[in-house]
C-alpha cells in the first residue's frame, strides 16, 4: 500500500520547490526586463515631430506627422513634386528615388526613418539646365508619354548606369521590373538607356 502521508509531504517538498524556482524565475524576468526598459527607442508622436532630411545636398529642417511617407514629405513639406506618387502601395514605383544612392520607393519609407542619409530626387539628378544623361535619352528616344511614371524610370535607369556603365537589354529590364508605365512605354525606355550606355562606351 503506498503510504498516503508519504504522499502528501512529497507534494509540499515539490510545491515548495516549485514555487521557489518560479518566484527566482520572475525576478530574473523582472531584472531583464528593467535593464531593455533603457534600450526602447523613444516614441514619437503622435503629433507633429521636428525632422532634419538631407535632399539634394540641402539640409532641410522641418516638421512632420511621424505617419508622414518620405514621399509625402518631399511633395507637399518641400515642394519637391517631380517625385510622382501613383498607387501609394509599393507596386508602381512612380515615386522612386534615391536613399544613400540607392533607388526606393518613397511612399513605402516614413519620413521620420530616413535620418542623416541623402535623399536624391529626380530635381537633384540635373546640374542646373544641364539634364543628366538619362533625361536627355528619354527626350530624344521619346521614352515617355503621359510623363507620370517617367521620373521613377529616371532614377532607377541612372542608378542602373552607376552600378553598369554599360547594361545590356536584360539587365535594364531587370532594373526596371517594379515599373509600370501604363502607356506602354516600354521599348522606348530601354532604347534611351542603351544609348546611355552606348555612348558612354564610345
Amino acid at each position: 500500500m503506498f503510504d498516503q502521508s508519504r504522499k502528501l509531504a512529497v507534494s509540499r517538498r515539490f510545491f515548495l520547490r516549485g514555487t521557489g524556482v518560479a518566484a527566482g524565475g520572475l525576478a530574473l524576468l523582472g531584472d531583464a526586463r528593467a535593464a531593455t526598459a533603457t534600450d526602447e527607442p523613444m516614441i514619437s508622436g503622435p503629433g507633429m515631430v521636428p525632422l532634419t532630411v538631407n535632399v539634394n545636398g540641402r539640409s532641410y529642417e522641418i516638421s512632420a506627422e511621424p505617419c508622414v511617407t518620405l514621399a509625402e514629405l518631399l511633395r507637399d513639406g518641400l515642394d519637391l513634386t517631380g517625385t510622382k506618387i501613383g498607387c501609394d502601395r509599393g507596386s508602381c514605383s512612380a515615386c522612386t528615388v534615391w536613399l544613400d544612392g540607392a533607388p526606393v520607393a518613397s511612399c513605402m519609407l516614413l519620413a521620420i526613418d530616413v535620418g542623416a542619409r541623402a535623399v536624391t530626387t529626380i530635381e537633384g539628378l540635373a546640374h542646373g539646365d544641364t539634364l543628366h544623361p538619362v533625361q536627355e535619352a528619354f527626350i530624344a528616344h521619346d521614352a515617355m508619354q503621359c510623363g507620370y511614371c517617367t521620373p521613377g524610370m529616371v532614377m532607377s535607369s541612372a542608378a542602373l548606369l552607376e552600378r553598369d556603365p554599360h547594361p545590356a537589354t536584360e539587365d535594364i529590364q531587370a532594373a526596371l521590373s517594379g515599373h509600370i508605365c501604363r502607356c506602354g512605354g516600354y521599348p522606348h525606355i530601354v532604347d534611351a538607356v542603351l544609348a546611355v550606355g552606348q555612348t558612354r562606351k564610345a
